[in-house]
């Protein structure tokens, strides 16, 4: 019999000391993700001469944004980027895209966090491939409570095959919640039958006009969701030679779906409402709604999706491949030791709950906040981006800018700074991209 080895060490780059007996001054503040929010942390920490260490489990920065990065974003750039990032790239002698403009998401990573994070103010603090396991305080479990305020965090850290331990002063979770979908299933609980037909069900926005075209062309194809990434899925989907489009929406009517259309602030939004309201009355879209899906069989080598509509048993047949856009979830596995505070619905930090209920607000109806309203019980610990709404859609890449902004400002004491407001959007809002109605930027 063998024992797994776990090797422990401690991060011993120029940003931190060696030492765990060091004081909290000379830590570093450990930022969790190196997506835009993520960056934009450590672009505000550097600004100020913080000390910070970003710890990014891909092997590359923006990682969650390249898998759709085929996926134009509704805003223009100048809503996509940090101000405080844009200046430091531009120190550097960054060329700025035009920022009127609506970028892909590929174009946000290569053209804007690519240059960031090869900063040498950023660079040499970037963990790659490096997945965070776990968070806790130095030396204490989640029940103890002596001198819990002024113990450091303690970081787990796997890399290669081994455990690294980083010590830090204060936490940012820029996370996000891309690769934690939600089901197909109405309940919105995932059973080992739908785990089992991962090849016939793509959840997110597939690259169907490039890498993925021959997995739908031809076939039989449902779409399940009713948000913003549904529609510009099926809007592909109907270029398809021979695809046959299935859309299955929770909603009560279709109509629903199709938002301000001419009227939308965001032209390129309302250009999606009109096309696929004109797809569905050509009759090309098969559309089933309001329809609960309990389960997704297969039989005779295609899918059968099971629920109810109407109050009554419905059964779709004859699916060759499903596309779930239901949306995405947090993941709080990690945290399990640290201090939590989250709304039991939306699962987002709790006292953001009542500001972006999507029963009641969209992206463009959610007030400016920051440190105050994402601090938590553990002191200098902190979820940001589309991790701190949890499970609600109203997300928006400004807002994660900002809140970042006044949660540096507060750690490094500027309290003025930490309570004004900078986030200045139109007054209809920005929602940033396709992605379930969010944006899925951590």
């Amino acid at each position: 019999m063998t024992t797994n080895k776990m090797t422990f060490t401690i991060l011993t780059t120029n940003c931190c000391e060696p030492s765990l007996k060091q004081e909290s001054s000379t830590l570093p503040i450990a930022i969790i993700g190196a997506g835009p929010i993520g960056l934009a942390a450590a672009a505000h920490l550097s600004a100020t001469n913080e000390k910070f260490v970003i710890i990014e489990s891909g092997h590359s920065v923006g990682m969650n944004i390249l898998q759709w990065g085929h996926v134009r974003l509704f805003s223009t750039w100048n809503y996509n980027v940090d101000k405080v990032a844009v200046k430091l790239l531009e120190d550097n002698g960054w060329k700025a895209p035009v920022m009127k403009r609506l970028p892909f998401g590929k174009e946000l990573v290569e053209d804007y966090l690519m240059p960031l994070a090869d900063l040498p103010q950023i660079k040499p603090f970037i963990k790659l491939n490096a997945k965070v396991v776990a968070v806790s305080k130095q030396g204490l479990d989640k029940m103890k409570d002596a001198n819990r305020d002024e113990q450091s965090f303690i970081l787990y850290v796997e890399t290669d095959g081994s455990t690294e331990r980083i010590q830090a002063k204060a936490v940012i979770d820029a996370t996000g919640t891309w690769g934690q979908p939600n089901p197909v299933n109405a309940d919105n609980v995932w059973t080992q039958q739908e785990k089992s037909l991962s090849s016939r069900i793509t959840y997110g926005i597939p690259d169907i006009k490039g890498k993925d075209r021959s997995t739908f062309e031809h076939k039989r194809v449902a779409v399940v969701g009713g948000g913003h990434s549904a529609i510009n899925t099926i809007l592909e989907l109907a270029n398809l030679e021979g695809t046959e489009i299935v859309w299955v929406l929770r909603k009560k009517r279709v109509e629903e779906v199709y938002g301000g259309e001419a009227l939308d602030a965001l032209p390129a939004r309302g250009q999606l409402g009109s096309r696929i309201h004109q797809l569905v009355d050509s009759g090309v879209i098969q559309v089933h709604t309001p329809f609960l899906i309990h389960q997704v069989i297969e039989e005779d080598g295609t899918l059968t999706i099971q629920g109810t509509s109407k109050h009554e048993e419905a059964t779709i047949h004859h699916i060759d491949q499903i596309i779930a856009n239901t949306g995405s979830r947090p993941d709080f596995s990690f945290l399990r030791e640290i201090r939590l505070d989250l709304d039991p619905a939306t699962e987002s930090v709790s006292a953001l709950a009542p500001l972006i209920d999507p029963n009641i607000h969209s992206c463009g109806t959610v007030r400016p906040h920051g440190e105050a309203e994402l601090r938590q019980p553990e002191k200098n610990f902190y979820v940001v981006c589309m991790k701190s709404y949890g499970r609600a859609p109203t997300f928006l890449m400004a807002t994660g800018y900002e809140q970042v902004r006044s949660i540096v400002a507060h750690l490094i004491g500027d309290q003025e700074a930490a309570k004004r407001v900078e986030l200045d959007l139109p007054e209809t809002g920005v929602c940033s991209s396709t992605i379930g109605g969010k944006s899925s930027c951590c």
